[in-house]
């Protein structure tokens, strides 16, 4: 009787594992294929868990850099990022990212470590209520109490971080529950009863668009990032070239629409082309997919799309009405609701007229700058990096100046090519984020974007480049300043530089090279040229800095309080 309990109770602690390894479990069960993280003293019980996995783990030089990349990963997988760090200050250091990507609608299960359970609360060494302060920047967030909960809490952060309007999940785990045991679930079933997010528009509210649209001559489409999101471009296009409807993309809904496409008007707002922003102007009827209507969109809302009906298509039923007083609202995901239009289509409007308008004002009023044979114009980097990858690599960027040249001139044609930071307007966002895509997407050339004051932020992540030998291609558009900064003193504070101008710069070649990365720096057309050339044929990792016109300006810009028609900077 003796031997046959101890064999029964052997049996029954080997069906026991620890927190740590139902985290794994948990990942493997989502088929997550790698973790952007960075260890400490709260998280050591799940790395040892990581190292016995043999997990791929991207370990980046700041926790900023683990969740920006995270967030370039997801953009072009469409799979949320997955992010690691410790408690404490590798928690808080997360936060900007959390709260970059949950405006952006950007999918991420993050997880934190925690003090053990028994001193919470207590300010214990590397304490911090990240939960509480993650709280208005997350689309849900868990701390984890038992470790037989976190299989259930794993499965359901998932499916809330990429369902809906995809954003960011939090999920803490306290360093005693990684190692206490539980048994192993092998299904853990998500019951969500207060998180139904509606995918099906309603059939009436279609049929109201559609008779809107047989009635109206002046219709616009304006994409969002909602659309991308959706994976809904085919039946946009189809939508879009049925009736003949001109199409405006907000900054993050560019690729959504093909940029060559007849019907393309460009990026709208404070800085779009002069036809997607007029267009807006004089419509009469607007519909928006998956479009937030932020201020950097519309400019003074007195002036933003009076003239038109206001249809809005939108997964998230917060952002309808919003910010636009909107006569046709309809709740859904963007693919279904472009499907069921197109299904339900009836006569065509006449938009013949509309079109030619607009496609005058796309010929009349171009985007365009001024050349000078002794400078390089950072306009035409961003066009010389168009023509060198053929406008088929995945572009990031930073924000600022460089951020707006890149969207204005680097035209996407295809989904899922531009990543950059939206809603929030993230410095240092632009290099870990095309780590991230180069490791979700190694098949397409991939170049970070950025301004020399934003890359100095995050640019401790060539040591990621080196490490994985990742050829991500970094072009820094190098005006000694911060550009957009600049820019607003200069034409809204009298040219009062205060503490925007960067004079003092490391020599970005050596710093690559003391990284193991070959660079170069580039004053000419022709030595950015050949300089991009090489670096794409080496397959290699690649610094170039790029010494642009240091006081050239982004045009059209609409001002503070103007609208969306009163650009500056036009030449026509």
């Amino acid at each position: 009787m003796k031997a046959s309990w101890v064999a029964e109770k052997k049996s029954v602690e080997t069906s026991l594992v620890s927190g740590a390894e139902l985290f794994i479990q948990g990942l493997q069960n989502e088929n997550v294929d790698v973790v952007f993280g960075y260890p400490g003293g709260a998280v050591l019980p799940i790395y040892d868990a990581l190292y016995k996995a043999e997990m791929k783990h991207v370990l980046t030089r700041h926790e900023q850099g683990a969740i920006h990349a995270a967030q370039g990963y997801a953009r072009v997988t469409g799979k949320p990022g997955v992010v690691l760090a410790t408690s404490g200050p590798g928690a808080t250091n997360l936060v900007t990212g959390i709260a970059d990507a949950m405006i952006d609608s950007i999918p991420l299960v993050i997880f934190t470590g925690q003090v053990a359970t028994s001193v919470i609360g207590t300010d214990a060494f590397q304490e911090a209520d990240i939960v509480g302060i993650t709280m208005p920047i997350t689309k849900h967030n868990y701390q984890v109490r038992r470790a037989e909960d976190l299989p259930t809490i794993m499965k359901e952060a998932f499916h809330i971080a990429n369902t809906g309007r995809k954003g960011p999940v939090l999920i803490d785990i306290p360093k005693d529950v990684a190692v206490k045991t539980a048994k192993i679930k092998e299904n853990s079933d998500i019951h969500l009863p207060g998180y139904q997010p509606t995918l099906q528009p309603n059939i009436l509210q279609v049929k109201r668009l559609n008779e809107a649209l047989q009635l109206s001559k002046k219709p616009v489409v304006l994409t969002g990032a909602g659309v991308l999101a959706a994976k809904a471009e085919k039946e946009l296009l189809c939508f879009a070239e049925y009736h003949q409807i001109p199409v405006a993309q907000t900054l993050l809904g560019l690729g959504s629409f093909p940029a060559d496409h007849p019907l393309c008007l460009g990026m709208a707002g404070m800085h779009g082309t002069y036809a997607a922003n007029m267009a807006l102007y004089d419509c009469d009827l607007l519909i928006g997919v998956g479009a937030r209507f932020d201020d950097r969109l519309t400019g003074n809302l007195d002036h933003f799309a009076k003239k038109a009906i206001v249809a809005h298509i939108d997964i998230d039923p917060a952002e309808i009405g919003k910010n636009i007083q909107t006569e046709i609202p309809i709740v859904g995901c963007a693919k279904e609701t472009l499907s069921a239009l197109n299904q339900t289509a009836g006569e065509k409007g006449d938009t013949s007229d509309w079109v030619i308008h607009l496609s005058t004002y796309k010929s009349e009023y171009p985007l365009t700058y001024k050349t000078d044979e002794n400078e390089l114009k950072p306009q035409k980097l961003l066009q010389i990096l168009h023509e060198v990858t053929k406008g088929a690599a995945i572009v990031s960027t930073d924000v600022g100046q460089h951020q707006m040249w890149a969207a204005q001139y680097y035209t996407f044609s295809a989904p899922n090519r531009w990543i950059t930071s939206g809603g929030l307007g993230t410095m240092g966002f632009g290099f870990p984020a095309a780590i991230g895509a180069k490791i979700g997407n190694p098949d397409l050339p991939v170049i970070a974007v950025v301004g020399d004051g934003g890359f100095q932020m995050t640019l401790q992540e060539l040591g990621v480049l080196q490490d994985w030998e990742l050829p991500v291609i970094v072009v820094i558009v190098n005006n000694k300043s911060l550009g957009m900064v600049r820019q607003w003193q200069e034409i809204f504070y009298e040219k009062r530089y205060s503490h925007s101008l960067l004079d003092i710069q490391p020599d970005f070649v050596k710093l690559a090279s003391a990284y193991g990365i070959d660079g170069k720096r580039a004053v000419t057309e022709e030595e950015v040229r050949e300089a991009l050339t090489a670096a794409l044929s080496s397959k290699k990792p690649f610094v170039l800095d790029c010494v642009v016109t240091a006081d050239e300006n982004v045009y059209p810009m609409i001002a503070p309080g103007k609208g969306i028609h009163e650009m500056i900077g036009v030449r026509g």
